[in-house]
């Protein structure tokens, strides 16, 4: 059986990434299982889960060295995506913990980089030192995360505002209330949304009404979940995994096509929002 080509989504700019890319939070800590995270990175880089996911908050750095390692010589294949936290993201700030992340990175540049979360520093100071990094060469773009609607518009007005490419929120089954406003309005913007935890750290998993579905088409109940999550046009997915085999299920999920009945019976069992939620972070 043949996979269908990997989904691709645009990026403001031009560039198309894959829909499905490699998360990697809480990787890097553990010596034991390095080996095997490394791996299961360069088996989603095979099977073109070619956009990685980290940030210098990992682990304090140690996911971006494992990044690092993982993509050694196969740096052109990598759509590369790393964070800077809201405490260094001054105008000085921020441009050196870019260049922190790219020594632990072991390369020259970013293809996206996001401001983590909202802080203390002023929207126009960080923006200004993204547009520098951008402007560098350091980095091809730079976009946001965990940025509600208030905080999308608020940047917006922002000298630069305009060049956000990408807004990383968490989105999953048990976590909709992005369906009222924020994706809607993402997608009507053209600006992708990117969905961590599209699992809900493993904390879906045996829901009833997921495992029916699954047994439905007879397969693992994380792939329904991730072709949930992908179904939606202009979401990227980034699921977390540090071993080969989970890798090859996940990449397994773009081939799920679920039905209209598939869809009513996970809607009875997580209700869609009927009106604004706050925007939940983990």
């Amino acid at each position: 059986m043949t996979s269908d080509p990997i989904p691709t989504v645009a990026l403001p700019g031009g560039a198309r990434v894959p829909a499905l890319g490699q998360g990697t939070w809480n990787m890097g800590d553990d010596p034991r299982r390095r080996a095997d995270e490394v791996r299961a990175l360069q088996t989603g880089l095979d099977l073109g889960l070619t956009l990685l996911d980290t940030a210098e908050m990992y682990g304090d750095g140690n996911s971006e060295e494992l990044v690092g390692e993982a993509i050694r010589g196969r740096r052109d294949e990598v759509f590369l995506v790393s964070k800077v936290l809201p405490g260094h993201a001054t105008r000085r700030g921020t441009v050196d913990a870019c260049h922190a992340s790219l020594r632990r990175l072991g390369t020259d540049r970013l293809d996206l980089y996001l401001l983590h979360w909202r802080g203390r520093v002023p929207l126009a100071e960080t923006v200004q030192a993204l547009e520098g990094l951008r402007q560098s060469g350091d980095i091809r773009a730079w976009g946001v995360s965990n940025f509600d609607p208030g905080d999308l518009r608020e940047l917006a007005g922002v000298p630069g505002g305009e060049h956000v490419a990408a807004n990383q929120v968490l989105y999953n089954l048990t976590r909709r209330g992005i369906e009222f406003d924020l994706l809607p309005e993402a997608q009507a913007r053209g600006l992708p949304v990117m969905a961590y935890s599209p699992v809900e750290q493993g904390r879906l998993l045996g829901d009833a009404a997921l495992r029916a579905v699954a047994a439905r088409h007879g397969v693992p109940e994380l792939q329904v979940a991730l072709a949930w999550v992908l179904r939606q046009p202009g979401v990227i997915a980034i699921p977390k995994s540090g071993r080969a085999a989970h890798v090859r299920e996940n990449r397994a999920a773009l081939d799920l096509r679920l039905t209209e009945q598939d869809l009513r019976d996970l809607d009875a069992a997580f209700p869609p929002p009927r009106r604004p939620q706050a925007l939940e972070m983990l």
